[in-house]
């Protein structure tokens, strides 16, 4: 069970803090189950509220700063996904973002990336759903990644690009 101040990280919402466990004050709602409450660090003005025994959504703590370290540095292992049908390329990007994952997350940026070079080499455009998954995506890894490493959001992208560099000259 996670407790108050913990950051984690729930389904499409990202990371959040837990702001309160407990009974929610809500009419028709039992007083005897507990819930989380939530604040998305990266939505404003938000509040979520899901059971502390909920099964549906995937909810897990972020990663520790040593934790985040490695695997940034462990990041150019990470082979892209197989896409096995054309026709359900969005389904397998959607699965992906919904594992909350850190390395089919990678994989999944890893593959559209490495579609759009190809799209591009053809004089092609970023497809929508490639561009919307994309986005997702890196929101996801990079919302984690600054939370675990202490960075702002914005700059993560540039951090893992330089460890990237950095370890491909080694």
């Amino acid at each position: 069970m996670f407790k108050v101040g913990d950051f984690v990280v729930y389904g499409s919402n990202g990371v959040c803090r837990i702001t309160e466990v407990g009974p929610i004050d809500c009419p028709g709602v039992s007083q005897d189950k507990l819930y989380y409450t939530m604040t998305p660090c990266y939505i404003r003005g938000s509040e979520i509220f899901t059971p502390v025994d909920n099964d549906r959504v995937v909810i897990r703590k972020v990663m520790s700063k040593e934790e985040a370290t490695a695997f940034v540095q462990d990041m150019p292992k990470i082979k892209k996904m197989p896409v096995e049908e054309e026709k359900k390329r969005e389904l397998t990007y959607k699965q992906a973002l919904l594992t909350c994952e850190p390395a089919k997350i990678v994989s999944l940026i890893k593959t559209i990336y490495e579609r759009m070079q190809e799209r591009q080499a053809e004089g092609k455009k970023m497809t929508s759903s490639d561009s919307k998954y994309f986005h997702i995506a890196e929101d996801s890894l990079y919302g984690e990644l600054a939370i675990s490493l202490g960075m702002d959001k914005d700059a993560v992208s540039a951090y893992v690009e330089e460890e990237m560099h950095r370890l491909q000259a080694v």
